[in-house]
């Protein structure tokens, strides 16, 4: 879970606490509210410092995936210049603080991979997407993006393009979906879906908020939708060619937490979490090679998903946690248990777009990945079951 912030439009600190004030007695009704509100940034005051000088420095942002899949991130100074991740140094955090180490060796070092302008601090400072590696000069076992990143240098000649759409769910500080009525349930799935209006959609100003901040960063986000269950949202993100993919879903998801903080919401990537007749959230994995993706590339595609049938229990082992919870062969999933596919199907592991099979050449869809699976690890054993194990 990620924390975040509340109402939509700037908040500003509460008012005291006078009687018949109809502010306080709003917050006194509604706790969550009032703990949105103590939560929430105070963006006018913050604004006041964040135009200062800096004095020929850059704030930089270094953000890391911790040992169970959420991103941590500190800041630190450096001289102001253009940097590349070879520019920027190496740095440390406390592993044993976050899982990553024992306490007893706990310093886990940061080595720049990434860097991205950074939307919250805005121009000169930046963020830095940097893996995790132990004082021996190995990859830190929650590292999994070393591993991916020889994979795809290994198979670039494919040029394999992936866009990975990003479902998750906004929860207020009691865990519950945000704008769900307290103690019952909204109306059932139907109007929610890529819906508008008040009582259809709940906090779009953090989906607006987060769509600018990726592209001002760079982030290749191309698309955003309300889904299916109230509450639930999605981005896309992508085309992006190998390694970036992994790299640029990462630094999405620490937007979105850092954009919610703003808000006093919190983001859950669970990938079912509300029991019951509604959706789960997945992390739909679109890819092509470059045979794919030209005239006769149809049976490229279906070639790939011979090969990944086989796989299908190893694909899963890396498809994210709780999976077993969403993929049941109803609300637009296929079974756990067995490999399917079909065109223009979502009840299926792997759907062909009906555009795809029409022309004979495209992309497919792995329906698969839960919310939470991390990119890497996704996209790597896309890779290695197609094009093989190196």
């Amino acid at each position: 879970m990620v924390r975040t912030n509340s109402k939509l439009q700037p908040a500003t600190p509460p008012p005291p606490n006078h009687a018949g004030d109809p502010a306080c007695s709003s917050a006194n009704s509604d706790p969550a509210q009032a703990t949105r509100e103590v939560l929430s940034s105070r963006t006018e005051t913050v604004n006041k410092y964040m135009k200062l000088d800096q004095k020929g420095n850059i704030m930089a942002e270094y953000v890391w995936v911790d040992a169970v899949g959420e991103t941590r991130s500190k800041s630190r100074t450096l001289p102001e210049k253009e940097y590349t991740p070879e520019d920027l140094p190496v740095w440390n955090f406390d592993g044993s603080s976050t899982d990553q180490a024992p306490g007893e060796n706990s310093d886990v070092y940061l080595r720049p991979c990434a860097v991205y302008p950074d939307p919250f601090r805005g121009s000169p400072n930046i963020i830095v997407l940097a893996e995790c590696w132990g004082a021996d000069g190995t990859p830190n076992k929650f590292n999994f993006r070393h591993e991916c990143a020889k994979v795809m240098e290994a198979y670039a000649d494919h040029e394999p393009w992936f866009g990975l759409e990003q479902e998750y769910t906004l929860l207020d500080h009691d865990d519950r979906p945000f704008g769900w009525p307290t103690g019952g349930f909204p109306a059932p799935q139907g109007p929610y879906y890529c819906g508008v209006g008040s009582g259809k959609v709940v906090m779009r100003d953090i989906v607006e908020c987060h769509y600018k901040a990726c592209l001002y960063a760079g982030v290749q986000i191309s698309g955003t939708n309300a889904e299916v269950m109230p509450g639930q949202w999605e981005y896309q993100v992508g085309p992006c060619e190998g390694i970036k993919m992994g790299d640029q879903l990462w630094v999405s998801r620490f937007f979105l937490a850092r954009v919610a903080e703003d808000f006093g919401v919190k983001v859950s990537w669970h990938p079912k979490p509300i029991r019951g007749d509604w959706n789960g959230a997945g992390l739909h994995s679109n890819f092509s090679s470059k045979e794919m993706r030209v005239e006769g590339g149809m049976k490229y595609i279906e070639d790939a998903l011979k090969k990944l049938e086989p796989h299908h229990l190893e694909c899963i082992k890396e498809y994210g946690e709780d999976n077993d919870q969403r993929l049941t062969g109803r609300h637009e999933t296929g079974s756990i248990d067995q490999f399917s596919w079909g065109v223009a199907n979502r009840g299926t592991s792997i759907r062909i777009p009906r555009e795809t099979a029409a022309k004979g050449y495209g992309y497919f869809e792995d329906r698969r990945p839960a919310s939470n699976a991390d990119p890497y690890r996704v996209t790597k054993i896309l890779m290695t079951s197609i094009f093989g194990k190196l």
